[in-house]
């Protein structure tokens, strides 16, 4: 017995002692690399004071022997803006980490850019550094920083938004009742998401062709160039008037401009001319009783209706492009929809409000579902007052294009022809049928296009926002 318990201590050390030299065996070669997944971490503009999205990266032990690693740790040390968290470890350096054989660990890198009161992007670059056997490698940081005018769940009185350096709105904003912002030519406005741009008084934003104002979300890595949803979009309040946007851009929100009852019928709520909505996961313009003229304007690719004109009001549109090539989901409903009653008390209930006026002139409707317009009237007697003149729409033959009071001069069905609508390009080609099809007095109420082109240069105008120029 004493023979046999000795003699199982001794195999218990040798098997400890090989454990213990197993644990021991790691790959020491000055030569060794790590294999990283990225070789520099970098990040779209970062605006100031609020910190980036979160970029992850590994490191991978590409060995049949163990690493160990001395250390992982910022190069900019305590003082860098850069935030590291290593395989669950929060914080910018950790030492003596263990990489198995063939095994990865995980690295997430965020950073928040401190203001610096420059109009210009900055550039801030640091490193992360891995030491081990006597020899370092690292993965280069590099942002770019941009200050910004913060607007974080603010009530804007009457002021003046001058292009200096970019407004960021987080947790949305209110204009406030009888004010009036002013926004000038350039200026830039990014949403976090869910923000809104809530409007009680008047939005006067009025850029020119030489310099849009733009309306978007605030992540500007390419992928999300033209994602829609990245933020709420832009409501005229009940009550808000004399609303102007002019030479606009917005994008990738979920409704772009909701436009909410009139004030009286002496103040119209928006004047929308020249602009661009694009990319809305509803709709483009959203109204509810109001009154609206525009014109030149391209609203394109959103996930309902372009353009819903419910519970009444008065419409103008003229030299419009309104189409409609969703992609990201099933489309059920039309591009236009024109309504004018609601229900209410759980549905027992129904409001009767007249739309006195909806003029389409010079107009193109289209988009890829068989018909693009919807006429939704209570009944036949209820006021539901509408024409199409000079224009082309896409309906099937269920929609009755006959009552001349309704259409005038209407192309029905006809593709015509853009140049490339599923990116975003509505401009005409050489061959579409829309080409010098327009009412010459519409033509001269607006003589230049969304292109700044003229559009009595030739011998009638073309539908829609855009003039053919022929050789372009």
């Amino acid at each position: 017995m004493h023979t046999s318990l000795k003699y199982l201590i001794f195999i218990g050390f040798l098997i400890q002692l090989f454990a213990s030299c197993e644990k021991e065996d790691f790959n020491t070669s000055v030569n060794a690399k790590l294999v990283f997944s990225e070789d520099t971490i970098l990040f779209d503009t970062v605006f100031t004071t609020i910190g980036s999205s979160t970029k992850r990266f590994t490191v991978k032990n590409p060995y049949a022997k163990n690493l160990k690693i001395n250390s992982i740790y910022l190069a900019g040390g305590d003082d860098s803006p850069y935030r590291l968290n290593i395989d669950g470890y929060a914080g910018n350096r950790l030492e003596n980490v263990e990489l198995k054989e063939k095994d990865s660990l995980y690295i997430f890198v965020e950073i928040t850019v401190d203001p610096n009161n420059s109009d210009l992007p900055l550039v801030v670059n640091d490193s992360i550094v891995f030491s081990f056997n006597n020899t370092q490698q690292d993965i280069n940081l590099i942002a770019w920083g941009q200050d910004v005018n913060l607007i974080n769940g603010e009530i804007v009185g009457t002021e003046t938004w001058i292009n200096n350096k970019p407004y960021l709105i987080y947790n949305s904003m209110l204009v406030d009742t009888n004010s009036v912002l002013t926004i000038e030519p350039g200026v830039i406005l990014y949403f976090h998401k869910n923000s809104r741009l809530y409007v009680a008084g008047t939005i006067i934003s009025s850029g020119t062709y030489e310099s849009p104002i733009v309306f978007q979300g605030d992540r500007l890595e390419n992928d999300y160039e033209d994602i829609p949803g990245q933020w709420d979009g832009i409501w005229l309040m009940a009550g808000s008037k004399d609303n102007v946007f002019n030479f606009c851009e917005i994008k990738n929100a979920i409704i772009g401009i909701q436009v909410d009852t009139l004030a009286s019928i002496s103040k119209p709520t928006l004047l929308l001319s020249n602009t661009r909505i694009e990319n809305m996961t509803s709709t483009g313009i959203y109204a509810q009783g109001s009154t609206i003229e525009a014109y030149n304007n391209l609203i394109t690719n959103c996930g309902q209706f372009a353009v819903a004109l419910t519970i009444g009001g008065t419409y103008e549109f003229y030299h419009c492009t309104i189409g409609n090539y969703w992609g990201y989901s099933t489309r059920t409903t039309p591009s236009l929809l024109l309504n004018n009653y609601y229900y209410y008390n759980e549905g027992l209930n129904v409001e009767i409000r007249p739309i006195s006026k909806a003029l389409f002139a010079n107009c193109i409707i289209y988009g890829n579902k068989e018909t693009e317009i919807l006429i939704d009237r209570y009944d036949n007697i209820s006021v539901l007052d509408f024409k199409f003149d000079h224009s082309l729409i896409k309906v099937d033959d269920n929609f009755s294009t006959s009552n001349p009071d309704n259409f005038e001069n209407i192309i029905v069905y006809e593709d015509p022809k853009f140049k490339d609508p599923y990116n975003g390009d509505f401009e005409l080609d050489t061959m579409s049928v829309a080409k010098d099809k327009g009412a010459d007095k519409y033509g001269l109420m607006f003589p230049l296009d969304l292109n700044h082109e003229s559009r009595i240069s030739d011998s009638h105008p073309d539908l829609g926002a855009f003039e053919r120029k022929e050789n372009q």
